[in-house]
Order: structure tokens, then sequence, then C-alpha cells
């Protein structure tokens, strides 16, 4: 059985897609973009911005889900120039401190909205 994850305190879908899907003991999150959820658009404009946006609509999602980051075992990030990775990382480094999780990290061409950092997570409940 899957339970679906939702909060409005992370961008609502903007697609036929739901913010997060628990199936058994694992949770995968849609990924996110800088949308910030109070406004429902991106506000931030510089890579930095942008990620801390995106790492506080996962830590909603997250909390929605009665999870932390330290619960969160694979992220995929996205970015539109490799040559921002060390900005990203380094704010990245601040929400996944401790025993950080596998990750993969790739450049794109394009994201939705103009994006410049897309994150997705997928977590498990201990």
């Amino acid at each position: 059985m899957k339970e679906i994850i939702l909060t409005d305190k992370a961008p609502a879908p903007i697609g036929p897609y739901s913010q997060g899907i628990a199936v058994g003991g694992l949770i995968f999150f849609s990924g996110q973009i800088a949308i910030d959820p109070a406004v429902g658009k991106i506000t931030a404009t510089d890579i930095e911005g942008q990620t801390v946006q995106v790492l506080s609509n996962i830590s909603a999602l997250l909390a929605a889900a009665s999870l932390t980051p330290a619960d969160v075992v694979k992220t995929t990030v996205f970015v539109r120039n490799m040559g921002d990775f060390a900005k990203v990382n380094a704010i990245y480094a601040q929400t996944f401190d401790k025993e950080p999780p596998a990750r993969s990290c790739v450049e794109v061409s394009a994201l939705p909205s103009g994006a410049l950092v897309e994150i997705e997570v997928i977590a498990k409940r201990n």
C-alpha cells in the first residue's frame, strides 16, 4: 500500500505528481526547486538563495512525513551550471552535516520555472 505525503509548507505540485510517496519503509520525494510556497514562485535569483529555499522545501516535506534530514538515504542534485556546485555543496552540507546520504549530482540544460538547482530525496522510516 502506498501513502501520499502532502503539505502546504512546500510548493504544491505543478503537474500530475505527488510531493511524496511512502511505500513500505521508503519515502520517495519529488524533486524540489526553489519555489517559495508562500508566494508560489521562485523569488531567489542566485544559486545560494535557491539552494536554501530548496532545502527548506525538502525539510518541510520531511516534517510532513515525521522525518528529518537524518532519515534521508539518497539525494540527486540537478544543477544548471556545474560551476555552481561548490556553492550548492557548502549549503547542502549544513543540512546533511552528520552521516550524509548517498548523492549524485548532474548538470542539466534546463530546470522547471528557470530554476538553477533541483534536489530530490529518498528517505527511510526507522
